[in-house]
């Protein structure tokens, strides 16, 4: 079998087609942004039940959890997770700031 290349965008493109395979986006999804959004807070939650047990398989699935429904979430609205992403970082990457009670707060 074929390894496949795992960057982020080669992943990205997986769980879109995913997505897509399963009804959740793309001419036949059934998916709606309030679902994706439900989804979304409840992989949140999953990954605060794993951080406050130190579940460190738990973590990484929720992780990657909240990143497949923000995958889909920006497919749904015609937006490219990894522009979103890079559009992210480039409005952080010069950011100036400090840490107050373990969270990174940009100075004004």
């Amino acid at each position: 079998m074929k390894s496949i290349n795992t960057d982020t965008s080669d992943l990205a493109f997986l769980v879109r087609h995913w997505g897509r395979t399963k009804q959740i986006t793309g001419p036949d999804g059934q998916g709606t942004l309030s679902g994706q959004f439900k989804k979304l807070l409840e992989e949140v939650g999953e990954l605060g039940e794993a951080l406050m047990e130190d579940d460190a398989t738990e973590i990484i699935d929720a992780i990657g959890d909240c990143a497949v429904v923000l995958i889909l979430l920006a497919d749904m609205k015609g937006l490219r997770f990894e522009e979103c992403l890079r559009d992210a970082y480039d409005v952080i990457k010069t950011r100036k700031g400090r840490m107050e009670g373990g969270v990174f707060v940009k100075d004004a």
